[in-house]
């Protein structure tokens, strides 16, 4: 009996061992969110002592280093939105109907070729995405532009975001197979045996059992999209250039950050400080997607267990 309790104290002094651990790993996650949120908010409070906020969120010019610079973000964030909006157009699609042909038609011969290369293109550095896309797309891009009477910039957003669509192709795929796969064969088998086709099987049960974990890997996608610079200055350049014409240059918010940090003028100037509320805004940005993508991954969950009452 004695030896019993001994072991039972034991056990329960490595479950709140356990516990604590996993307390303090989340909490480290918390703080560095937190840490990295205060390192951004000072110094950008910083630039709009010296600038104004609202023209800053509302300006359509950024012109820094020049005599009477402006910093009018919105340029930047539209040519942030607009390379990735096209990256999403190119990726999704391709994405997720790859994940559903490797997960529900492939056979396993095929399935374990075809993943393992396309993972390969999650490892291919971005400077030679950007390669691709500046020596490669660019080009035939103009060329296609051109066959219909229109006039493309070398440097164009298109280009940039149909190469960074396919460098987040494998995150959306590789992700959104794993979820599919995981989906009970129980149901497939319960919806075919109901009368279903294999094709509406797909489409109206496994599919919207999966779409919180297809969500989560759109919104993956997203933020590697937002986040890339290499790409974005090879194909797209550093102009900040407010268009909603794909064929001419622009550029993104990460670009100007990286241009602002390392130009050759002092810190405390508005040219460098600007890469810090550049940042801020991305970060409530950022923000705002994870809530929005929170919010619609519950309603989807929800509506999923409505379903199945």
């Amino acid at each position: 009996m004695e030896t019993f309790t001994n072991n039972n104290k034991s056990t329960k002094i490595k479950e709140s061992l356990i516990v604590y651990i996993l307390i303090a790993a989340t909490a480290v996650t918390i703080f560095t969110t937190f840490g990295i949120l205060f390192s951004i908010l000072f110094e950008a409070i910083e630039f709009f002592k010296m600038e104004s906020f609202w023209y800053f969120i509302t300006g359509t010019e950024w012109s820094p280093g020049v005599e009477g610079a402006k910093y009018g973000a919105v340029p930047i964030f539209t040519g942030t939105f607009m390379i990735t909006a096209i990256a999403l157009l190119v990726a999704v699609p391709i994405g997720v109907y790859s994940a559903i042909y490797l997960s529900e038609y492939a056979s396993n011969a095929t399935r374990n070729i075809a993943k393992p290369m396309l993972e390969t293109l999650s490892g291919i550095p971005t400077v030679v995405y950007g390669f691709f896309a500046a020596i490669t797309v660019a080009p035939v891009v103009v060329d296609i532009a051109s066959y219909f009477g229109m006039e493309a910039s070398f440097n164009n957003a298109l280009a940039c975001g149909i190469v960074m669509g396919i460098m987040i192709i494998p995150i959306i795929a590789s992700l959104s197979d794993d979820v599919i796969t995981s989906v009970p064969d129980s149901m497939r088998k319960g919806s075919l045996a109901l009368g279903m086709t294999k094709s509406e099987t797909i489409k109206f049960i496994v599919v919207p059992a999966a779409m919180p974990g297809i969500i989560s890997s759109v919104l993956l996608g997203i933020s590697r999209a937002i986040g890339e610079t290499m790409i974005v200055v090879m194909a797209a350049g550093v102009r900040a250039n407010l268009s909603a014409n794909p064929l001419e240059d622009m550029t993104t918010v990460t670009v100007r950050i990286v241009d602002a940090l390392t130009g050759d003028h002092a810190f405390g100037t508005p040219e460098t400080l600007s890469a810090f509320a550049l940042g801020l805004v991305l970060f409530v940005v950022t923000l705002i997607l994870n809530i929005v993508s929170v919010y619609t991954i519950r309603v989807f969950k929800e509506k999923y267990k409505s379903s199945n009452l």
